[in-house]
Parts: C-alpha cells; sequence; structure tokens
C-alpha cells in the first residue's frame, strides 16, 4: 500500500516534485513474489488508486541505491540497518516513517486495519517524501 499511495501522492501533485522521483516498496520479511493482500488491494480500490504488484524483500543494494528508506516501525528499521551494517551511509537513510510511533503490520487483522493503516500511510507518505525532497 505504502508504494501505491506514494504514487498517487505524486501523480496528484500532493507533493511537488522538483525533478523525477522513484518510489518502491520492499519489506524486510516479505516473501519475495507473494501477491498483494486482498485487504490492500481492496483499500486501495476504495481510494480509488489502481496497484498491482508482488511482494519484494529489501536487499542491502536496494538501501545503498535509495536517497531514503522508511521503515513502518523501529524493528524494520533495526533489520534494514542489519542489511548494511558497517555502510555508515547507507545505515543513515533508514528512518521510521511515523517519526513519533511505530505503524504496526495490518496482516492477518482484517479490512479495519488495512484502512487504518492506509490512512496513517495517505498523511504521512507525502510529507516524509517533501521533506525528503528539500533536502
Amino acid at each position: 500500500m505504502a508504494e501505491a499511495i506514494a504514487r498517487d501522492a505524486i501523480d496528484r501533485g500532493v507533493v511537488d516534485l522538483a525533478g523525477s522521483l522513484f518510489v518502491a516498496s520492499a519489506g524486510v520479511m516479505a516473501h519475495e513474489g507473494s501477491p498483494v493482500a486482498a485487504e490492500a488491494i481492496s483499500t486501495l480500490n476504495r481510494l480509488g488508486i489502481e496497484h498491482r504488484g508482488i511482494a519484494k524483500r529489501l536487499s542491502p543494494d536496494m538501501v545503498r541505491r535509495a536517497d531514503l528508506v522508511l521503515a513502518m516501525t523501529e524493528a524494520h528499521a533495526l533489520a534494514a540497518r542489519r542489511l548494511v551494517e558497517g555502510d555508515p551511509a547507507a545505515e543513515a537513510k533508514i528512518q521510521q516513517l511515523d517519526l513519533d510511533a511505530d505503524i504496526e503490520d495490518p496482516i492477518g487483522l482484517g479490512q479495519f486495519a488495512y484502512d487504518e493503516v492506509a490512512a496513517r500511510f495517505r498523511e504521512l507518505i507525502p510529507r516524509r517524501l517533501a521533506e525528503a525532497l528539500r533536502t
């Protein structure tokens, strides 16, 4: 959902792009190639966002090539940092999406949990992308 919501914010002009911006989503515990959860697709459809994708596992190369890596939880951020341990520049790119609290993974928690996570993503992702573009 994060990738789709970020792309939607860019497409709608919510994030003012001074140039091009590439966004992608990958998980530290993702099962590579798994389909997007039906609840996530349902949430996105209700928001008018079309998304087709599969799960990707975060790799050290992805972190090193990124300008910014946003994690849902502190545990995810720590796991991502372990992928690039010993590379201070790569480790510094990894931050929590919500600086005040974890965003718990909605897997297995039902449709309402996916809707709640999407609402937080819609609030936080444009703000964090705008911050990243300013720096």
